[in-house]
């Protein structure tokens, strides 16, 4: 792993964190929301171990990667420390990576099923080890041909296939929405995707988790319903490589 960057100071990571929860705070007020409402998932892609730390001795709780080698290097160092993390695999998963998370105890959350073969291998893997894994089914909710995840117009009828698998515990639903230089232009998906999200509660299964929003639109996902949102840059700054 690359070293901190200088800039990045340990105030410099406790002021994000300041920022991003007063973010947090006022856009679920402003929806008429709790701050509790909203589980904040730090993204330590591509940051050091040290920067995690920091963050993690402020209060952050649960941090999610999205390449399994990454994650793994990360868990084996903290406990070599006698740290135990909570971590959520928040990335394209492939299935032949799928029997590494779930020898991970501490990995409580994959929240990118995107297909049904992914779906039956997790499962399968899940199985193996013993345990049932909590996962969210991945939307692509702005029909975005470089993103993964399962059409909106489809979410149901998969939906009801995954419910019949005994070792995933479905919680609820995940979207990545693009990158936009003026984030209001994405409200539209965010709202879709909570109409969606009640919408399957009410028809199908009840769900508890709805994660979008990130650095650029984080705010405006909250005050459409988010209740986990997925923040690197704004905690961390830049990525190191």
């Amino acid at each position: 792993m690359v070293g901190r960057v200088d800039w990045m100071s340990e105030e410099n990571l406790r002021e994000n964190l300041k920022k991003v929860e007063k973010n947090i705070s006022e856009a679920a007020e402003k929806s008429g929301r709790k701050r509790e409402d909203i589980t904040l998932l730090a993204v330590s892609k591509n940051h050091s171990l040290e920067d995690l730390k920091v963050l993690r001795r402020a209060g952050v709780k649960l941090f999610g990667e999205n390449r399994v080698q990454e994650l793994q290097e990360k868990d084996e160092k903290l406990k070599a420390e006698d740290i135990i993390q909570d971590w959520h695999f928040i990335g394209h998963l492939q299935r032949n990576k799928v029997k590494y998370l779930m020898r991970m105890d501490n990995c409580i959350m994959i929240e990118s099923i995107d297909s049904l073969r992914l779906a039956k291998e997790v499962n399968k893997r899940a199985a193996k080890n013993e345990r049932v894994i909590p996962v969210l089914i991945e939307i692509n909710a702005a029909g975005d041909e470089n993103k993964y995840g399962i059409k909106a117009e489809k979410a149901e009828e998969f939906l009801k296939k995954v419910l019949n698998f005994d070792n995933l515990d479905i919680k609820g639903l995940m979207t990545v929405l693009p990158y936009l230089d003026d984030p209001e232009e994405l409200r539209p998906y965010f709202k879709k995707m909570k109409m969606l999200f009640d919408d399957l509660s009410e028809n199908v299964v009840q769900l508890e988790e709805l994660s979008m929003g990130m650095t650029n639109d984080y705010q405006i996902a909250v005050e459409e319903g988010s209740t986990i949102v997925r923040v690197g840059t704004a905690l961390f700054g830049e990525r190191e490589y």
